[in-house]
């Protein structure tokens, strides 16, 4: 007897950073034939010059800021001269070390998922793609005799290429005294005065990881405070420690063109100031890695910036073509990108896939305190955009956060009104990042504060105050 067999999926994936290494994996579990293009890495600049490497950096700086901060808890460091007396030794931080090791995780982090992708069944080919028509990618690759060029054609193609940091022509940098953040891991010492220029999210990490690891730091803000996308109540406690430890924070200041010298860096102020230093850190945003890929001769729409227009399936204006990541109108978080690429092959492979939800996802800021949040924000809540009741407790007030000396920070619950069901939250805290977990959980199934509250909390624990919080928010039936 003859069977027949229907043809496995032919899927491409174009860019292998966390929304293409996810697409990935999930279509080979589906079992469609996959083809992964990537120019650089798998892992993409995430992993090897982005998100790995800066949090590395960071674990770095916040291993520093503790021993800073042990004399607080009693813990004192002596060294002790030939005669016998004590002296206190200085921390000391070889950033040389700590760049040969983050890059060095970072090149592991590629391994290891280069190898899970070559286990699950993916074909990775190493070269630039350009998409031919809705259905194909062209790839140059480098051949014996120059380049080589393969057609690769798909029935599904999920586009995931990232973007770059955005560059001023009045500031461009050089890699040796101004930088972008994927040039600072060449440092083989730690910069005497960092100008850093933008308080977003990167500028505001990067400002404060070179105080902790013992720059002098002036951080150049446009707005009226740091982090100003941020709830307001944590970037005020964000812009107070930063402060309390020494960073200059200039406020309502514009950069307009920042140069060399001859043994450093002089930035110009719209205002006519000028700040001089030895490096200059530029943190002015991220470009999508769109241009000249063929997305609008396949008919993909894109906006006025260059980002992908997808849906909540992440599908593009084109059926067959699903895009992940930076690239697109979502957030930008490699946790949104890997959950943009496994939906856009659940939905492309006919599997079960729930829509994602913008407001059901948790991101963070490594600065130290971390903030983390989730949900509807307090401006929102205040505008009238979601109706909930807000309450905050201090994380002063909590017996684990004494214990620990932590002094900073907050736990913030919304509540919608009436019934009681979490909506949002935000934690300023040291690792925030995992503290954040529970009320996303809330958040995502919709739990109550009531039911939130009636969780078993261990005592003494940072995570108590969310239950203190939640209790305070008790609804009266």
């Amino acid at each position: 007897m003859a069977y027949e067999f229907e043809r496995k999926q032919r899927i491409t994936v174009l860019g292998g950073g966390p929304g293409g290494y996810e697409a990935a994996i999930a279509g080979a579990q589906l079992g469609g034939e996959v083809t992964l293009i990537e120019r650089v890495g798998v892992g993409g600049s995430a992993v090897l010059t982005d998100v790995v490497p800066s949090k590395t950096l960071i674990a770095t700086a916040e291993a520093a800021n503790a021993i800073g901060d042990a004399a607080d808890l009693g813990v004192q460091f002596f060294a002790r001269t030939d005669a016998g007396r004590p002296i206190r030794p200085d921390v000391a931080v070889n950033i040389a070390a700590v760049n040969k090791r983050l890059l060095g995780l970072a090149r592991q982090q590629s391994e290891d998922m280069k190898s899970t992708l070559i286990r699950s069944g993916v074909k990775i080919v190493q070269g630039e793609g350009r998409l031919d028509g809705p259905d194909a990618i062209i790839v140059s690759t480098g051949g014996p005799d120059g380049v080589d060029f393969d057609r690769i054609e798909g029935d599904t193609t999920v586009i995931s290429v990232g973007a770059s940091p955005r560059l001023l022509a009045s500031a461009m940098p050089d890699g040796e005294r101004i930088f972008t953040w994927t040039q600072l891991y060449n440092l083989q010492s730690i910069p005497e005065h960092l100008i850093v220029v933008g308080s977003g999210v990167t500028g505001a990490e990067f400002a404060s990881a070179y105080t902790a690891l013992g720059s002098k730091v002036t951080l150049i803000s446009s707005r009226d405070q740091v982090l100003p996308g941020e709830d307001a109540d944590a970037a005020a406690v964000i812009e107070n420690v930063f402060r309390r430890n020494g960073m200059t924070v200039l406020s309502k200041s514009r950069a307009d063109s920042v140069v060399r010298t001859e043994n450093g860096v002089i930035a110009t102020l719209s205002d006519g100031r000028t700040v001089e230093g030895s490096h200059c850190l530029m943190a002015v945003g991220a470009v999508p890695n769109t241009a000249g890929i063929g997305l609008e001769e396949a008919g993909v729409q894109l906006t006025e910036s260059g980002h992908i227009r997808v849906n909540r399936v992440a599908r593009t204006s084109v059926p067959s073509i699903y895009a992940a990541g930076d690239c697109t109108t979502f957030l930008p978080l490699a946790s949104v990108a890997s959950m943009q690429g496994r939906t856009a092959m659940f939905h492309a492979m006919g599997d079960a896939v729930n829509p994602t939800e913008i407001r059901n996802v948790a991101s963070n800021i490594f600065t130290q305190p971390e903030i983390a949040t989730v949900g509807w924000t307090q401006r929102q809540i205040e505008e009238g955009i979601a109706q909930g009741d807000i309450y905050k407790l201090p994380l002063s007030e909590n017996p684990r956060a004494k214990m620990m000396g932590i002094k900073d920070g907050f736990v913030k619950l919304f509540a919608r009104t009436g019934s009681g069901t979490v909506i949002g939250g935000v934690i300023v805290a040291p690792k925030a990042s995992e503290l954040i977990f529970p009320i996303a959980l809330a958040v995502e199934h919709r739990l109550t504060v009531d039911q939130v509250s009636r969780a078993f909390t261990v005592y003494p624990s940072l995570t108590g105050s969310i239950t203190d919080a939640a209790r305070a928010m008790h609804i009266v039936l």
